[in-house]
């Protein structure tokens, strides 16, 4: 069965199968949930399979690798594969995915619409972590969007327009820059080619690769998303139901550092060691910023939005931390934040389905009424604020030590960037302690409680919970679980990485000194 194309399988199924939904029966969407939700266990189950059967642990390059020719003329190809930076996120997004659609279950308005871009989306989302044809992934980074924007629109909240039309015009507008640096790499040099392999190995000027690394760099900043490409988030957040926002915060954000990882570092190394710097500011930026900004919001889903904001700013210092340690330490994080952040905007939305407010002025003393919400609060703002234990804990862990022992930086700036980092992590705590106090704690808000039916958590609710905190305490507790999956690749491209800083470089590969790194990164490239 090795020749069996399992990844354009996992990818298309879906896809076909949302196309059938408009001949269900209209029985108030209980088919079309049904039919979803079963749709998405196959699609899992066959990824499962496919990880546990043909991935090997050891490869640290292209696996289950399929190529069939599309355009032949310009070497356009529907090329697929997966290696350690892809596959633990398709796993991430069949399991979201999955139960994204559970925590559909009581969307009743035009539920064959909403169900068709569920499963559209999910096809879409594993296709942008496994193609290996550049414009192949612009054309799936693009269809992606349309999902979104049309979930945001129409079940969104009352400034879901709002919300919607700026996410579409931030990430859109950000695409092109990834078309245009695509072509630019394409038909650079001799040959043209969009195959990522062949663009990866060829030789560009220094110059043009700056101008690449910036343009990629702005396109997937917007996703991550980097200050201050990032307003587009809160808003979107703001207006989204529960299972957009499981979507939004576990898979969607997490493209944009698969996609740094995979293009800006992997194919433009030497750019990645003068940007590197800025790559570190940025995400000290983030953390610092989002958390003070998450601090001052008064409406729930806004704060949680900030939060995760905050923690993908750890993600950008392990990309740019030259060590082993740190990248691992990145894509730990991608995952673990990918699991956190959906859990704390799925009980968002079971608050919300319950008080009917996000205000915290509006809560308070709910808890003694919801305890089983109460609880599943508490245990998932442990896991967010980083509680030796959860997977949030060594992700951050990782980073953190992967770049104090980098010697790709002074002293001085490593000392600066942990202090920074270290007062984010001190503020983490504080506005989610904070959160569940206003919510959970004091006496009863008797208005709410008068006017607001507060009736516990569900089964279905508590479900998914559960299966979101199974991996985030599994991977805290034993993160090679996780880590053993991509620790072949991220060696290899912290080899390939530290290759393209002379300094860290060995002596024959070092006479590729580039002088302009010098300049531009100061602290990068001392003795």
């Amino acid at each position: 069965m090795t020749d069996f194309p399992w990844l354009t399988t996992i990818i298309l199924f879906p896809i076909a199968a949302s196309l059938l939904i408009p001949l269900l029966p209209n029985k108030n969407g209980m088919w079309e949930r049904w039919y979803a939700l079963i749709v998405g266990l196959i699609d899992f189950a066959l990824i499962v399979y496919v990880f546990g059967s043909q991935y090997d642990f050891a490869t640290p390059g292209l696996q289950l690798v399929e190529k069939y020719s599309w355009v032949p003329q310009l070497d356009l190809n529907w090329s697929v594969g997966v290696d350690g930076l892809s596959m633990p996120l398709v796993l991430l997004t069949g399991f979201m995915t999955t139960l994204a659609t559970l925590a559909a279950w009581p969307v009743t308005f035009k539920p064959k619409l909403f169900y068709f871009l569920m499963l559209a989306m999910y096809g879409g989302q594993i296709a942008v972590f496994a193609v290996q044809d550049m414009l192949l992934f612009f054309l799936v980074w693009e269809l992606e969007l349309i999902p979104v924007y049309l979930l945001l629109s129409i079940w969104g909240g009352k400034k879901r327009l709002y919300a919607a039309t700026k996410f579409i015009l931030y990430t859109a507008g950000g695409s092109l820059f990834i078309l245009v640096a695509a072509l630019a790499m394409a038909f650079y040099g001799d040959t043209v080619t969009f195959d990522m392999s062949a663009l990866a190995a060829k030789d560009y000027a220094l110059n043009f690769q700056l101008l690449l690394y910036a343009a990629f760099l702005i396109a997937y900043g917007v996703k991550l998303p980097i200050f201050p490409l990032h307003t587009w988030l809160p808003d979107a957040h703001g207006e989204a139901t529960a299972p957009v926002h499981m979507l939004l915060a576990g898979i969607l954000l997490k493209m944009g550092g698969y996609a740094l990882l995979r293009m800006n570092a992997g194919m433009l190394p030497d750019a990645h060691a003068v940007f590197a710097p800025a790559l570190v500011i940025l995400g000290v930026v983030n953390i610092v910023y989002a958390a003070l900004t998450s601090f001052a919001q008064r409406n729930l889903k806004r704060k949680i939005a900030y939060s995760s904001i905050s923690h993908m700013g750890f993600v950008l210092i392990g990309i740019a931390s030259f060590t082993d340690l740190g990248l691992s330490g990145a894509v730990l994080q991608m995952v673990s934040h990918g699991l956190i952040g959906a859990s704390l905007f799925f009980l968002v939305g079971a608050t919300y389905d319950r008080t009917h407010t996000l205000m915290l002025d509006e809560m308070g003393g709910v808890g003694q009424r919801m305890k089983k919400i109460f609880a599943m609060w508490t245990t998932c703002s442990l896991a967010s604020l980083a509680l030796p234990g959860m997977s949030g804990f060594v992700a951050e862990l990782m980073i953190f030590v992967g770049f104090a022992t980098s010697d790709a930086y002074s002293s001085t700036f490593k000392v600066i960037v942990i202090f920074l980092a270290a007062v984010g992590v001190i503020l983490t705590p504080i506005y989610l302690l904070s959160n569940l106090r206003e919510i959970f704690y004091g006496p009863e808000n008797k208005e709410l409680v008068e006017h607001e039916a507060l009736i516990d958590a569900e089964p279905r609710e508590v479900f998914i919970v559960a299966c979101l905190l199974v991996p985030i305490i599994g991977f805290g507790l034993y993160p090679k679980m996780l880590t053993q999956i991509y620790d072949s690749t991220t060696q290899q491209l912290t080899v390939r990485l530290r290759a393209s800083v002379p300094t860290l470089a060995q002596p024959a590969v070092a006479k590729r000194n580039e002088p302009v790194v010098s300049l531009v990164a100061p602290t990068i490239g001392k003795p």
